[in-house]
């Protein structure tokens, strides 16, 4: 595992866990716990053993806090929600694509597998809203472009304010049902909210405005 703040670790990710998966970062607020994103589900229990080694029983997880739809983030929730009993929280754009197992949405087929159905707990609508992880609040905001329910979740630990932002690079694609003027939008929006630390679900971790800014900044002029 990586720490990021002594609240917030990397747990999984190529290097953690199964190198297709994208990064799964792990948040605690004393005692309380929640997992961004889960993987493909390849590395199910080495993602286990990696929560463990940061002090945490898998067994406090109380969210599974999903960025989108795509297989390389979801393909691991339903095995995460039956045995550790998390809400699983996505946007309802995306939400019905991980309910009807779609695999062509959900870009499973670009693993060569199909994605099992799981049930979405909580979905979020609009905008965003609030999520209270114990007497700390985590916001998702809809990012919408490289998915229809693309979204970042943002939170402050040790007085930073850390952002992630899976998939900020796209890409963009039919089949994702993916839309280029709200990815550009989207982008926006996130240079906006002025990041100390941002983590990626493919590029790693960034810290710094200057340096959350540039990486962001990069995908708006090369688009």
């Amino acid at each position: 595992m990586t720490q990021i703040t002594n609240e917030i670790f990397q747990v999984g990710g190529g290097g953690f866990t199964a190198h297709e998966d994208a990064a799964i970062y792990l948040i605690s607020f004393d005692g309380h716990t929640a997992l961004v994103d889960g993987g493909c589900g390849r590395s199910h229990d080495k993602l286990l053993a990696n929560i463990r080694s940061c002090g945490t029983d898998p067994a406090q997880i109380e969210y599974l806090l999903l960025t989108h739809c795509h297989f390389d983030h979801t393909g691991g929730a339903k095995a995460l929600k039956e045995e550790l009993g998390c809400q699983v929280v996505s946007h309802e754009l995306d939400a019905p694509y991980l309910e009807q197992g779609n695999s062509l949405v959900t870009a499973a087929n670009w693993y060569g597998s199909h994605i099992q159905a799981v049930t979405v707990d909580r979905k979020i609508s609009g905008p965003g809203e609030g999520i209270q992880l114990g007497d700390r609040s985590i916001r998702a905001i809809h990012i919408p472009g490289h998915s229809p329910g693309s979204m970042v979740y943002i939170t402050e630990s040790e007085g930073l304010k850390v952002l992630f932002g899976q998939d900020v690079h796209g890409p963009l694609d039919p089949s994702f049902l993916s839309d280029k003027g709200d990815y550009l939008k989207s982008l926006d929006r996130l240079i906006s909210l002025e990041a100390d630390i941002l983590c990626e679900g493919h590029f790693g971790i960034y810290r710094g405005k200057n340096e959350v800014e540039g990486f962001i900044r990069s995908f708006l002029t090369s688009a």
